[in-house]
């Protein structure tokens, strides 16, 4: 994954091995496939004027949606729209990010040349209330990511019940949807 770097493997011969494996029972897309795909829709629902809501987990998740949309602005593979996090735990979490660099991984393109990961024109952070609210009623295309990540609480839900209508904007799932959740009812139509 971007941003922190790959764990170094244990040295010497191992007897026990024991690692988080949530999604180890499936395939998945490349980094890059799935950065090419969160590019392709940026562009499509921008080009009719609607909004990309990412519902997304806080800590996490989050970065690596902005680390993502970082890089295909610098590769200049989406159009110049605004950019939202909002959350005030994503807020928070992505402070936590700023301040270890030292975990970052020096091959990933954005690290490497130096750039602050999480902070270019195009983002930029909400935690106040009241502009949380402003968003829904914003005009043009934008992306707005925000918790919760499967759309049990959180202000996702205020952005869905003012977007999720309109045949212009997109819903974006960019994590898993346990059964029996809101993201995963959307999910299945």
């Amino acid at each position: 994954l971007p941003i922190i770097r790959d764990p170094e493997p244990p040295a010497g011969p191992v007897d026990t091995l024991i690692i988080e494996s949530t999604y180890a029972d499936r395939a998945h897309e490349s980094v890059s496939d799935a950065e090419e795909h969160l590019a392709t829709v940026v562009r499509r629902v921008a080009a009719r004027g609607g909004k990309v809501i990412i519902p997304s987990f806080a800590v996490g998740r989050a970065q690596e949606v902005v680390y993502s949309l970082h890089n295909l602005w610098r590769g200049h593979r989406i159009p110049e729209i605004p950019i939202y996090v909002d959350s005030p735990l994503a807020v928070d979490a992505t402070s936590v990010f700023r301040m270890h660099p030292d975990c970052f991984d020096r091959r990933e393109r954005l690290v490497e040349g130096g750039f602050a990961l999480f902070d270019f024109p195009l983002v930029r952070y909400v935690r106040d209330v009241q502009e949380s609210m402003r968003l829904n009623t914003l005009e043009g295309p934008a992306v707005i990511i925000a918790a919760s990540g499967m759309v049990e609480s959180g202000r996702v839900l205020h952005h869905l019940k003012h977007h999720a209508g309109d045949h212009r904007n997109c819903i974006l799932f960019v994590g898993f949807q346990a059964e029996h959740t809101l993201g995963r009812r959307i999910q299945e139509g």
